[in-house]
């Protein structure tokens, strides 16, 4: 038991001094995730393969009053997405908080799945994050004794819904994401480093537009609990309670936050 005096609930929340990677961090739930680092103090890096997106996204965070610097790296890339550990940590002086963001999809009927698909989907989301968590934690975290890193899975990880979408591969993916999260924050607990997963239903982004387009509102919301998508706000408190001392004793969660879905396909 630690003999300094308890912090009210502010004070756990709160990020001033820690430092923050995004993956992913130029749009969507990416650049939700890193305007709630940034709006409880952290110091930011966030990172995407355009340019163009990444800059945008930082002047919108700096419009906001947060500390950011973008890195822009394409993360099915081996050597970006050990270029981007090296970079954010020498821009950071060291990573607190991964947010392992970045991530691809790819629809097709899984007996007509091609394996270009399944390679792309398989190497982004799970090879790369491991490769990229693997060097944050080997030269920041485990030196340091101290780190949080948190996994953006989905609620695709439960099984399949093909109602809504037929993505064999990304399904995958987001399963292995969710026993990546479990497995590692059993070994690495005893580095004083957390590994937590958010598992987020359907939000309107880029990646999810197909969907949209598809189905309209009433169809993507018909089975879900709460009767609404998720919007600009839903990820921000998950975000900053994994990645601060709010969530110190919690690790190989996943949140799922999908407007109650989760509970009707686990039912």
């Amino acid at each position: 038991m630690s003999d300094s005096p308890a912090r009210n609930v502010q004070q756990l929340f709160d990020l001033k001094g820690r430092t923050a990677l995004v993956t992913g961090g130029s749009r969507g739930l990416g650049l939700q995730m890193a305007h709630a680092l940034g709006e409880a103090g952290a110091k930011l890096v966030i990172s995407s393969r355009k340019e163009a997106d990444l800059k945008e996204a930082a002047e919108e965070l700096r419009a906001a009053g947060h500390d950011v610097t973008p890195i822009v790296a394409n993360l099915a890339n081996e050597d970006d997405v050990i270029a981007l550990a090296d970079q954010a940590i020498a821009t950071l002086g060291h990573i607190d908080v991964l947010v392992n963001n970045a991530g691809a999809t790819w629809g097709a009927p899984a007996e007509d799945y091609p394996m270009d698909g399944w390679d792309k989907v398989m190497t982004l989301n799970v090879r790369n994050l491991f490769l990229l968590t693997r060097e944050v934690a080997k030269k920041s975290m485990i030196p340091r004794k101290y780190g949080r890193v948190i996994n953006i899975a989905s609620n695709a990880a439960i099984g399949g819904n093909r109602d809504l979408m037929t993505a064999i591969g990304y399904n995958t993916s987001k399963g292995a994401v969710v026993t990546f999260t479990r497995a590692l924050a059993a070994e690495w607990g005893i580095h004083g480093i957390t590994v937590n997963a958010i598992g987020p239903g359907y939000f309107p982004s880029k990646m999810s537009k197909g969907l949209k387009d598809q189905h309209g509102d009433e169809g993507l919301i018909r089975n879900v609990p709460l009767r609404q998508t998720g919007d600009d706000e839903a990820l921000k408190g998950a975000t900053v309670m994994f990645a601060s001392d709010a969530g110190k004793h919690t690790t190989g969660q996943v949140l799922y936050i999908d407007g109650g879905c989760s509970a009707m396909i686990a039912g």
